[in-house]
């Protein structure tokens, strides 16, 4: 795949001035609405590139946005990686030591003798965290692909995804071999658990159309939890509804096993592939094919190529909704 150096549109927000909190945790504010609701988390800058979440908490903040029942958690996550964002080599403020999205089990995070600067954060962040009922973890793709969300591997979280309505790709999938994410920790991935977790990958981590569709998801969120009204929200938050949902499940990730993966195409993310067998790259010289008709290519990208990561992910289409025909239905 081709390393494309894609620009920067986006201005960074200057995030100092949070850096007090209002809950004793640097960057994380909770507010109070004295009516009894969900706990409803929006988080940004779980990587510190990932400029996107950190624009549209900020914006909130800013708006001094308040919750009309429950409780609103506004957080910036990895501030010490979004800290050394150097626009000559932007991908190195993905985190400090390692993935902040891959931390996040009781059994890491209670082991205090092993210390990095993301295990540190996770651990400042996780009590408000352990009481949050709707999580939407806002975040952004090295390649410039479609938006999606990722709904995790749990039904709850696909009908709450569905229920947002967009962006129009809904992933669920186990996770990644290298470690848990946030949006699978604890009750949010537990079966027994009414929590549920959201994680949004709003586009190219530097475009601007990573903003639109981050402030669209999280006035959707917001509403849907019922903390707030679209009256809350500046026009031109919310944006029309894709024409279609589809429901992607996630079979198998593709994991280098070396520095020797290449794809076989400029591959940006949902290309769908007709038959079983197609060739889509080579791992260590040995073809990487299809397992399966019609499968879907879930965020390729080899731009943090090393042995254990993934570098694709494998789907199938489970489900398509039709919003454009419902419109239709809802008019007649």
């Amino acid at each position: 795949m081709k390393m494309e150096a894609y620009p920067i549109e986006v201005e960074f927000p200057d995030i100092g001035v949070h850096a007090p909190g209002n809950t004793g945790i640097p960057f994380l504010f909770t507010f109070e609405s004295g009516v009894a609701g969900p706990h409803v988390m929006i988080n940004a800058l779980t990587h510190g590139n990932e400029v996107c979440g950190a624009v549209i908490v900020d914006e909130l903040l800013r708006a001094r946005l308040r919750p009309r029942r429950g409780r609103l958690t506004l957080s910036f996550a990895n501030v010490a990686a979004y800290a050394r964002f150097d626009p000559a080599v932007p991908d190195k403020a993905r985190f400090i030591d390692h993935d902040f999205n891959r931390v996040w089990t009781a059994a890491q995070l209670d082991d205090l003798a092993t210390r990095s600067s993301e295990l540190d954060r996770a651990r400042e962040m996780r009590p408000v965290v352990d009481t949050v009922d709707l999580l939407l973890d806002l975040h952004s793709m090295h390649e410039k692909s479609a938006p999606l969300i990722v709904a995790g591997p749990l039904r709850r979280g696909v009908e709450l995804a569905t229920r947002l309505g967009a962006p129009g790709t809904v992933m669920c999938d186990e996770g990644h071999p290298e470690g848990r994410r946030m949006r699978d920790y604890e009750g949010f991935g537990d079966d027994a658990s009414a929590r549920t977790a959201l994680l949004i990958e709003c586009g190219q981590h530097w475009e601007k159309s990573a903003v639109t569709v981050a402030r669209d998801c999280t006035a959707r969120f917001l509403l849907l939890a019922g903390v707030a009204v679209e009256s809350d929200f500046p026009a031109g938050w919310l944006v029309p509804l894709p024409d279609e949902m589809r429901v992607v499940r996630v079979t198998e990730p593709v994991v280098a096993r070396s520095m020797d993966f290449r794809f076989a195409g400029s591959y940006t993310g949902l290309e769908v592939f007709e038959k079983a067998g197609t060739v889509i790259g080579w791992s260590d010289g040995k073809a990487v094919t299809t397992p399966y008709d019609d499968c879907v290519l879930v965020m390729p990208s080899v731009r943090q190529l090393r042995p254990g990561v993934t570098v694709v992910r494998l789907g199938r289409i489970l489900q398509r909704i039709d919003h454009l025909k419902q419109k239709q239905e809802q008019a007649t």
